[in-house]
């Protein structure tokens, strides 16, 4: 048992495994049912990143287009006397550059818009920025640029009076005053001045609520659609593993052990389901945002955004240390929980031997001592994360810092706005989010990228028993078995069988005995097609079983094994097992295996549940249950493995008279280690490593005084000694 339960804490070793280019392409090849679902998520994520990222931008436009809407005033008087006149001192500048049609030019070149309003054109301070340091102190040295800042207005009667008599120019649909005044405005003259601006508030503002509802909206069909895609890729590889693993022969349990099965089912298939839920659309998101981010930083102020982004380097470098810091961190911890997962399913399974040796201190100690490694793993991680989230968040202020001392200066200089400031601190912020996220993500990836390969690992192991036989027995089936030269081995080197050659006739019923490891379970499940012959062939009614198919060759030959399983269902369904049996047939099955009068006297009959391992009955009845279903599935080959190893005395003397009824129109093979059980068999077959030592009658093998009269005199005087 330890053996086997170790085997886990191997595999969460690989849960360190990093980023797998093939593993990926085959997870992503189950997404691709769902290729639809996927792309609209994509956009869905695409719309939803686009209107976290315009909310700044549009903070920033109510700002300094409306609330603080100063407008910067370019002389063409001044230019034009500064053309006229030269300025052949100055080395920066060139022929023609400061004449009004070259100011026009150059805020063109710049992507700036402007209003010509009599004698100067007027520019969004906003917009002014664009201009270089060098380009703007050339303006100001000319008087070209004022250092004034200027408001402008649509001209109505209204706001013309609202202006006073302070208005400097116009041009019939537009006014200016400087920006000054509006604070020695009354409140009444001065929301008349700036109506267009309320307006254009109140339009941001609507703007900035629909973009808000589209961040919700986006985000929950992102969301949605990335948790379908995901349980549908985790539902389809469940299914492929489940489908996979019936199919497959007994050897491939041998190989994997349950547990693990059912670990590859459950807990690698959900860190799949993460990825696609947690890592590959948030990661593509935080990314999306990230890049989002610098590029809308440059595009409101390239100067400030350069000073933004030399303070991320350190950012840089530190995520990727806590990376391997973290990977550390989470193999310690994937091993302490194994170790002590391993240890719980060991002990906890054997409790009646801890408890019958006196065990428990020492047990309890032992438990204590892995427990204590599982909490320094934990705080061992902890401390990682711990550590790194407040660097983050002092990198973070760090940038912060160095926006609103750089912005505060270039605010002074005329080289930013208080709008593009403030949406500089969001545009931080929102870069920062991001940073803990990716870093977080990475454990998740790494799990998945683990578990993938384990479930791929299991998928391609390919042990199946080949169910490419295309004949169809003969109606009704006879049930004649013959075994030709029949030879197998479980384990290379250690044969079971050797060359054995028997023939049983139809509706005969045959016993096989002998000592442990004879055989004699070996026989039943390769006459049952669980495993393979190695050599030589087994015939059910002249043909060989390897050219029928699966499917009817088990619904012809059905075993009653000595250790019987019974599935959380009815005592009826797990008679019926999946067939379409009315009730009266599943009860007339219970009474010819003598089990109706127990499971009539259970609460509800034969609607009572069984739990799970069926413990609400005993041992005895679970068998009577087995026999119950194996006569309702009234197959013509009806094996027998050790059926009657655990029926007292009294319900095996009923039992085997219903068994003279039952066995009379059909083909049994009695596997048995209690030869009292087969004294009644037509024939009785002895093995002997793996060979055909004997057969005959109970009587006839008794009088050659060979192997199984041995066997019969140690049960005897067994018997006797009690």
């Amino acid at each position: 048992m330890r053996g086997r339960q170790a085997a886990p804490s191997v595999e969460q070793e690989t849960v360190t495994k990093g980023y797998d280019p093939v593993i990926m392409r085959r997870i992503l090849g189950f997404a691709r049912p769902y290729k639809l679902a996927a792309i609209f998520a994509l956009l869905a994520l695409a719309f939803s990143t686009a209107g976290e990222l315009l909310l700044p931008v549009m903070l920033q436009r109510a700002i300094d287009e409306h609330l603080l809407a100063g407008y910067k005033r370019f002389d063409l008087d001044r230019a034009a006397e500064a053309h006229a006149g030269g300025t052949p001192g100055d080395e920066a500048l060139n022929a023609g550059e400061l004449s009004p049609d070259a100011i026009e030019q150059l805020l063109d070149d710049n992507r700036i818009e402007f209003r010509r309003l009599g004698d100067a054109l007027y520019v969004l301070e906003s917009e002014a920025q664009r201009l270089s340091g060098r380009e703007q102190s050339l303006l100001r040295r000319h008087e070209i640029l004022a250092d004034e800042s200027f408001y402008v207005f649509p001209l109505t009667a209204e706001t013309r009076e609202a202006a006073g008599a302070r208005l400097i120019a116009e041009n019939g649909e537009s006014g200016v005053v400087p920006l000054a005044i509006l604070d020695e405005l009354p409140e009444e003259r001065l929301r008349s001045l700036r109506s267009h601006d309320i307006e254009g508030v109140i339009g941001v503002s609507t703007i900035v609520l629909g973009l808000l509802l589209t961040v919700l909206l986006f985000s929950f069909a992102q969301t949605y659609l990335t948790a379908y895609v995901g349980q549908g890729v985790m539902r389809d590889l469940r299914l492929r593993l489940f489908d996979h693993t019936v199919h497959q022969a007994l050897r491939f349990l041998d190989h994997n052990p349950v547990g693990k099965i059912v670990t590859r089912l459950t807990n690698d298939v959900e860190t799949i389901n993460e990825l696609f839920t947690q890592v590959l659309v948030n990661l593509l998101k935080d990314v999306a945002i990230m890049i989002g981010v610098v590029i809308t930083l440059y595009a409101l102020n390239p100067r400030l955004a350069t000073v933004t982004i030399l303070t991320l380097p350190p950012v840089i470098v530190l995520t990727l240390v806590f990376r391997l810091k973290a990977r550390e961190a989470f193999r310690r911890l994937r091993r302490a929980v194994s170790d002590v997962n391993a240890f719980l399913s060991e002990h906890i399974s054997g409790m009646a031997v801890v408890q019958m040796f006196v065990k428990e201190r020492r047990t309890g100690k032992a438990f204590n001592r892995r427990n204590e490694e599982l909490l320094e793993a934990n705080l061992g991680e902890m401390y990682v994360f711990a550590t790194f989230r407040p660097l983050i968040d002092l990198l973070s202020t760090t940038s912060i810092a160095a926006v609103l001392y750089f912005g505060a200066r270039f605010y002074l200089d005329g080289l930013v706005t208080l709008g593009v400031l403030i949406a500089f601190l969001n545009l931080v912020r929102m870069f920062y989010r991001p940073v803990m996220d990716i870093a977080e993500k990475f454990n998740l990836l790494q799990s998945a990228m683990a578990g993938g390969e384990r479930v791929f690992e299991v998928l391609d192991q390919d042990q199946r028993v080949p169910d490419t036989g295309t004949t169809r027995l003969a109606r009704p089936i006879r049930g004649e078995i013959t075994f030709e030269h029949v030879s197998f081995q479980y384990v290379p080197g250690e044969p079971v069988l050797r060359d054995l050659c028997f023939h049983v006739d139809p509706g005969e019923t045959v016993a096989v005995v002998g000592f442990t490891g004879a055989g004699k379970t070996t026989i039943a499940n390769l006459l049952t097609r669980l495993w393979d012959v190695d050599e030589g062939r087994i015939l059910i009614d002249g043909v060989d079983i390897r050219e029928l198919p699966l499917s009817e060759l088990r619904a012809a030959i059905q075993p009653i094994q000595q250790d019987v399983f019974l599935f959380d269902d009815t005592v009826a369904e797990n008679i019926r097992l999946g067939l379409p049996i009315e009730d009266y047939g599943v009860m007339h099955a219970a009474r010819t295996a003598q089990a109706d009068s127990f499971i009539s006297a259970l609460p509800h009959g034969y609607y009572t549940p069984l739990n799970e391992g069926a413990t609400v009955i005993s041992t005895g009845q679970r068998q009577l249950v087995a026999f119950a279903r194996v006569l309702a599935h009234d197959p013509p080959v009806l094996i027998m493995d050790e059926a009657t190893a655990n029926i007292d005395t009294e319900t095996e003397v009923l039992i085997q008279e219903a068994l003279q009824t039952v066995l009379a129109s059909r083909t049994a093979l009695v596997i048995a280690h209690r030869l009292s059980t087969i004294k009644h068999a037509d024939r009785i077959l002895v093995l002997a490593n793996g060979e055909l030592a004997e057969q005959g009658t109970h009587w006839e093998l008794l009088q050659n005084d060979g192997l199984y009269a041995t066997l019969y005199k140690f049960q005897y005087e067994e018997l006797e000694g009690r």
